[in-house]
C-alpha cells in the first residue's frame, strides 16, 4: 500500500529533523557560521555604527543580527541539500519515490526539515544576541514577520539545494548548493547600510533581490516596515522560481540523468 501525500511529507520531516538533533555534528555546524559571524562581527566591526549616516536605531548588534538570521536561515536550506543528496547515496531517495505516485510531497518533506533546523538555529541566535546586549523594537507582528521571513528563505535555500542534489545525487555536489547562495548573501549590505557601500559594490547591492530581505529584517527589528512588504514579495517570487527548479530535479533524478 502506498503512502498518503501527507505521511510521506511529514516521514522524511520527521526522519530528517530526528537526525539532525541526534548527530551533534550536523546539529552543530547549522549554527557554527551563524554564531561566528554574529560573535565576530558584531563586536569587531562596532565602530561602524558611527559613520556618517549609518541610521540604523537599535545599534551595531541588531544590524548585524539582522543579516546573520537570513544567513542562518539560508544555512539550513543548504544543509537540507546536503541530507537529500546523502539520502541518494545511501539508496534511501530510490525507496521514497515508491512510496507515492506525487513527487510534492517528498519535495515538501525534505522542506519541513529545513524550516525546523532554521527556526531552531534562529531562535538560538536570538538568545545569544539578546545576552550579548541586542536591542530590538518589536512586538507580535514583527516577531511573526521575522519568523514567516526566516521560513521563506529556508523553504526557498531548501528548494533550490534540493533541485542540485536531485540532478547530482551526490554530496560531492554540495559547492553547487552553497556558492552561489553565499555570493548573493554577502553582495548585500552585510557590515553597513547600502548607501555607505561605493564604487561598484554599492551598484550591485541596490539590485540584489536579496538585499530588501535582509533589509526587511532589520526593518522588523527597528519595529518599522521599510522594505518588509517588498522583502516578502520578493521571497515569494523566489519560492516559486525555485519550487519549478526543484520539481524539474525530482524528473531528472527519476530519468537517472542530469
Amino acid at each position: 500500500m502506498r503512502a498518503s501525500a501527507g505521511q510521506v511529507a511529514w516521514g522524511i520531516g520527521l526522519r530528517g529533523t530526528r537526525a539532525w538533533i541526534l548527530s551533534p555534528p550536523f546539529f552543530l555546524i547549522t549554527l557554527l557560521f551563524p554564531l561566528i559571524f554574529l560573535a565576530a562581527f558584531s563586536g569587531a566591526l562596532s565602530p561602524l555604527y558611527h559613520l556618517n549616516g549609518f541610521t540604523y536605531p537599535e545599534g551595531y548588534t541588531a544590524f548585524v543580527y539582522g543579516f546573520v538570521i537570513v544567513q542562518a536561515a539560508a544555512f539550513g536550506g543548504i544543509f537540507t541539500g546536503y541530507s537529500t543528496a546523502r539520502d541518494f547515496e545511501i539508496g534511501f531517495a530510490p525507496r521514497l519515490f515508491l512510496a507515492t505516485r506525487k513527487r510534492a510531497p517528498i519535495i515538501a518533506g525534505y522542506m519541513v526539515v529545513a524550516v525546523i533546523r532554521s527556526l531552531i538555529a534562529v531562535a538560538v541566535l536570538t538568545v545569544v544576541a539578546l545576552l550579548g546586549g541586542m536591542r530590538t523594537n518589536v512586538g507580535l507582528a514583527q516577531v511573526a514577520g521575522l519568523a514567516a521571513l526566516v521560513v521563506l528563505v529556508a523553504a526557498s535555500a531548501s528548494l533550490w539545494a534540493c533541485g542540485i542534489a536531485m540532478r547530482f545525487r551526490a554530496t560531492a555536489s554540495g559547492p553547487f548548493m552553497y556558492t552561489p547562495i553565499l555570493v548573493v548573501l554577502f553582495l548585500t549590505p552585510v557590515y553597513v547600510p547600502a548607501a555607505l557601500l561605493p564604487g561598484w559594490l554599492g551598484s550591485v547591492v541596490k539590485v540584489n533581490p536579496m538585499s530588501y530581505v535582509v533589509e526587511a529584517s532589520r526593518s522588523l527589528l527597528a519595529g518599522g516596515n521599510q522594505s518588509v512588504g517588498k522583502g516578502f514579495l520578493l521571497c515569494a517570487a523566489l519560492l516559486v522560481a525555485v519550487a519549478v527548479w526543484a520539481v524539474l530535479g525530482v524528473r531528472a533524478a527519476e530519468r537517472g540523468r542530469w
